[in-house]
């Protein structure tokens, strides 16, 4: 059993946020927020019971060293209000994300998505966004969601828009191998930011991700090759938001 705050230091603490940080290292693997002892519950699941998670893991592998096996709870802020922990937890999560440290926490912060971190041109983007109502037929949107990072340059929205991707090749490239698809508009949460000219298409593969019930294999797809779309296409859907039914989750669209 860890550590645990008497019942005097709870009542001073109010909710807090914190960080859990491997000694070896000194680098956070999970910032949470809570109040009373919520910062001792991750050690105690970790040791009393056998469910797994890559933070309950990261904590048994801690304490399973023969040096540097104590996980290190730190404190950012206390004397919090519920609302005021969110946001403070929300932004050390986007920031420690955008140094590109992985961190164990599951989902973004509160409000990460509308007001988490983000470059200027996408402060802009965001608050400017006209509708976009219909694209061309040799267009379609590809959804990166799971593979954007705020605050990236045009090369990591294309990294994230090229990969391996289940579409037909037959809606790609005709039989003689013209291009039927000649643009791809990178979709981040109903905002286009990005749009790549196809210089080619490919078959590829690639892993599955770590929540997939596939994870370790790999899955056969379609990939481009591209550039920057030239400004006459890019600025017909650069910066355009679309409107999605509730539930909708496609990640390739090929109409609005």
């Amino acid at each position: 059993m860890v550590t645990m705050f008497d019942e005097k230091t709870i009542q001073k603490l109010g909710f807090y946020v914190y960080l859990l940080r491997d000694p070896l290292d000194n680098i956070p693997f999970y910032v949470g927020k809570g109040k009373n002892n919520r910062i001792f519950n991750h050690m105690n699941c970790a040791i009393e019971n056998e469910t797994t998670s890559d933070k309950l893991d990261k904590i048994r592998k801690i304490i399973g060293r023969k040096k540097n096996n104590i996980v290190e709870h730190i404190i950012i802020r206390h004397g919090l209000n519920e609302k005021e922990s969110y946001l403070l937890e929300a932004s050390i999560i986007d920031f420690i994300k955008y140094l590109q440290h992985n961190l164990t926490n599951i989902q973004g912060g509160h409000n990460s998505i509308e007001k988490g971190l983000m470059t200027t041109d996408e402060i802009i983007r965001y608050y400017n966004a006209k509708q976009l109502k219909s694209i061309e037929n040799d267009c379609i949107i590809i959804n990166i969601n799971r593979n954007y990072k705020r605050g990236i340059d045009p090369l990591g929205i294309y990294k994230a828009t090229k990969a391996c991707w289940s579409i037909n090749k037959n809606r790609l490239i005709s039989k003689n191998g013209d291009l039927k698809i000649k643009y791809v508009l990178s979709e981040y949460h109903c905002l286009i930011v990005e749009v790549f000219q196809v210089v080619k298409w490919y078959e590829g593969e690639r892993g599955f991700g770590k929540n997939a019930k596939n994870y370790g294999k790999t899955k056969k797809g379609m990939c481009f090759e591209g550039i920057v779309a030239p400004d006459n296409i890019r600025n017909l859907y650069i910066n355009k938001s679309i409107l999605k039914k509730k539930g909708e989750a496609n990640v390739i669209k090929f109409k609005l």
